[in-house]
């Protein structure tokens, strides 16, 4: 069992907390723990080909758990490193050896309901155990008798005002917190807590009705009766409310409400949404401290500065073999004026943070220059090492690409701190040498865009000085504009079929006899002599740099 931990700031969080937060619609207890006042010290991804124990009073994810004999066994390793609990996929069958193991061990048993991925229970888990107070005051420091930044704690106590579910959403419609009783709701709602977003199809049927602009002019809760949305996944009516710190909207809040709220459930309501906004502000506050506070230092590691290796041991980074990788938005040169490509880039980067956290608590991720880059530690055999980095890439581009498609550059494998600048120049040449082709989503080593991103250097390097005005390259294009002719393209098709004037003449739509013709013409505008091995070549990399239009 490989251990992946992730570090647990808010002090004090228990498996009931966590329970009562994600709720029965994620989570079930099927075998409580021995001491229900433990406390939990982090969160670890089971993995059965590792030797690793996890650390004491851990929740595990059994991912791939099934059956009697699979669950004694991830019970017996848990028990044996003192974990906390173990979270197996619903149909738990804890019977016989099983339970047996579950009672000497003392470990709890949690099922995973049936439609939730691994993925969103990390992602959940992880939002529960994060620190309640960002700013890192006292445990006094609340904001309306609730921990500042405790957002889970909030929409509990919103839900026990108005008696109903309720979830706490950002300006993207991205769920940020929920309260118990989500299981009352119906498949919109469970699909929403879930996924952690609101469903693309029901968010369309919500801007369609003008639901978003209504809330945003309304001072009070909005009443959506379940047949205005027309949604076969809506059974039940909403009831929901603007989030709002002055003119600016932080989100909304949202109930599940058979019928309209009562006048005093309307204002608490109301009033609740204030509460959200202060503590939606704290949070945003010391989440921004936090973010700079990471990127300058994983800029000072990936630079190589001086104090590269303070700042690795301030980010937790692992000692040892590591890679850098950088990922940005696919096509983002294409984005048009009403995409907020900084939104953009802060949701991929978190997504990007969750994904290597879920495979190494010691990796770092932070946005830089508005790349977001990942430093991952890789364990294993020497020759293996970029194959994981490369798979781990490529299942993060995978999981993203419907919503967030990305595009990752892969750096060298290095053997410490000292030398993680020389992969994230990899990886920012690689990055580069996709965006260059345009690339819709990938992945791409320095290996594999070496020789590309040379030709980029190249380029530059015949920019700056002005070197694209010489050459046979520039002779050639500029008697076809003259003369609106074919002759670059012609040579290049010749060079491209290796100097097969048949299968260059087809690829043209020409006669051969056309073919020859304009090769001589080319020769004589250019001078260049095309029997000689080096001025092919030259003429090659030109065409290279700058491809005829």
């Amino acid at each position: 069992m490989r251990s992946q931990m992730t570090p647990v700031a808010r002090r004090g969080v228990g498996l009931t907390r966590v329970l009562e937060d994600l709720g029965t619609t994620v989570l079930e207890l099927v075998r409580p723990p021995a001491d229900p006042d433990d406390r939990i010290s982090g969160l670890v991804i089971h993995d059965p080909g590792g030797d690793e124990l996890v650390p004491e009073r851990a929740i595990v994810l059994g991912v791939g758990v099934y059956g009697t004999e699979a669950t004694t066994a991830l019970l017996e390793l848990a028990g044996a490193s003192g974990a906390l609990a173990v979270v197996v996929r619903t149909p738990v069958d804890l019977q016989g050896k099983a339970l047996a193991a579950a009672v000497r061990t003392g470990v709890a048993v949690v099922s995973l309901a049936r439609g939730a991925a691994w993925t969103q229970l990390a992602a959940l888990l992880r939002a529960v155990l994060a620190d309640g107070d960002i700013g890192g005051g006292s445990g006094d420091d609340t904001i309306g008798g609730i921990p500042s930044g405790d957002l889970f704690a909030l929409a509990h106590a919103v839900s026990a005002l108005i008696d109903a579910p309720v979830t706490i959403e950002d300006r993207s419609s991205r769920v940020l917190a929920f309260s118990g009783r989500q299981d009352e709701g119906d498949e919109g709602r469970v699909e929403t807590v879930l996924g952690r977003q609101v469903p693309q199809a029901y968010r369309t049927v919500l801007e369609e009705i003008g639901l978003f602009q209504e809330l945003s002019r309304s001072t009070g809760p909005v009443f959506i009766d379940q047949r205005r949305l027309d949604h076969p996944k809506v059974q039940i009516s909403r009831t929901a409310v603007a989030v709002r710190a002055g003119d600016e909207i932080l989100g909304s809040m949202w109930a599940v409400t058979r019928t309209r709220l009562s006048p005093e459930r309307q204002q608490a309501f109301t009033d609740s949404a204030r509460l959200v906004a202060l503590h939606l502000l704290r949070q945003r506050a010391g989440a921004d401290v936090g973010r700079r506070l990471r990127a300058d230092l994983l800029a000072t590691v990936l630079r190589g500065d001086t104090g590269a290796v303070d700042a690795a041991d301030r980010l937790g980074l692992a000692r040892g073999f590591s890679v850098v990788m950088a990922v940005v938005p696919a096509g983002e040169s294409e984005f048009g004026p009403t995409v907020d490509l900084e939104a953009v880039r802060d949701r991929l980067a978190d997504a990007f943070a969750v994904h290597l956290s879920a495979i190494h608590a010691r990796a770092a991720t932070a946005l830089v220059g508005g790349i977001a880059y990942g430093v991952l530690p890789l364990d294993g055999p020497s020759d293996r090492r970029e194959e994981t980095a490369v798979r781990i890439a490529r299942e993060f581009v995978e999981r993203t690409q419907h919503r967030l498609p990305a595009i990752v550059g892969v750096g060298r494998v290095t053997a410490g701190i000292s030398q993680l600048s020389l992969s994230r120049v990899d990886a920012d040449r690689a990055v580069r040498v996709l965006r260059s082709q345009r690339a819709e989503a990938g992945v791409a080593t320095i290996a594999d865009a070496h020789i590309d991103a040379l030709m980029l250097d190249l380029a530059d390097h015949a920019a700056a000085h002005g070197y694209e005005q010489f050459g046979a390259l520039n002779s050639l294009q500029e008697y076809d504009r003259l003369h609106a002719a074919d002759l670059a393209r012609t040579v290049q098709v010749w060079l491209d079929t290796f100097g097969d004037t048949s299968e260059a003449a087809g690829r043209l739509a020409v006669h051969p006899n056309t073919l020859r013709y304009r090769l001589r013409r080319a020769a004589e505008v250019s001078g260049i002599d095309l029997g000689d091995p080096r001025d092919r070549f030259a003429l090659m990399i030109q065409l290279r740099l700058t491809p005829p239009t």
